[in-house]
């Protein structure tokens, strides 16, 4: 296996420099497919998706405030109750942007169902991006480790909004999402490994995906809501 994708990273690894920092390039619905097919071509199990399911669909989203706002909203609840929270804030606001955020009161976000905690990290995200502290447009240039730590050192933003961003709304190739259960749980099955199974094993699979992880996640999320008939994906 190790030869193999050292010869699938030569073929398909797509890493681009900016200053001295390697950024590691996205994917896109040209190549989309081919990097399943050659994923698959690696892992059996991959292929089994394929074969059972079909392709995935290429979950995508914008690089917007609007969207680090909608990941937000899903953080520990049914994606059914974030989408609902997202839906009512554009019916108030029409355009969701820091400025319309921060002129909302704390009786209009709870119309909106944006709960106590959530009010805070969404303003103090829109307050970062207002200050000029954040910038999302200058993400589309980092490394992704630059990136996750511009991230979490705002309040209620952890690792699992980040790897969610960095897949949907940069399109970053190589991030396999640790803490969804989604994705840990289809790999548990597909791999058919104990419920037990360490973090650091399941890690140590997807390591084998390398430098496509996103895109393996995505088989495992097409297949998890295959087996499941419903929609559990940040999408």
């Amino acid at each position: 296996m190790a030869i193999k994708c050292q010869h699938f990273f030569r073929i398909s690894g797509m890493k681009t420099n900016t200053g001295n920092a390697l950024v590691t390039a996205g994917f896109n619905k040209k190549n989309y497919r081919q990097l399943c097919d050659q994923l698959a071509g690696l892992d059996p199990d991959l292929q089994y998706i394929l074969d059972t399911h079909g392709y995935p669909p290429m979950w995508t989203r914008d690089n917007s405030f609007e969207s680090l706002v909608h990941i937000i909203l899903e953080q520990q609840v049914s994606l059914a109750s974030a989408l609902a929270a997202l839906n009512k804030l554009k019916e108030k606001l029409g355009n969701i942007s820091p400025k319309s955020i921060l002129a909302l009161t704390d009786e209009e976000m709870r119309a909106c169902f944006v709960s106590r905690q959530k009010m805070g990290y969404i303003r103090g995200l829109a307050i970062s991006i207002t200050n000029k502290e954040t910038d999302l447009n200058a993400f589309t240039a980092m490394p992704d480790e630059e990136v996750r730590s511009s991230l979490v050192s705002l309040k209620g933003i952890g690792n699992w909004t980040v790897d969610v961003y960095l897949m949907f709304s940069l399109q970053r190739a190589d991030i396999f999402p640790a803490g969804d259960l989604a994705a840990v749980n289809a790999l548990k099955r597909l791999k058919q490994l104990d419920l037990s199974t360490t973090k650091e094993t399941i890690l140590a699979i997807s390591e084998t995906w390398k430098p496509f992880r996103t895109v393996a996640s995505m088989m495992l999320w097409h297949y998890y809501l295959s087996n499941n008939k419903k929609k559990n994906i940040p999408v």
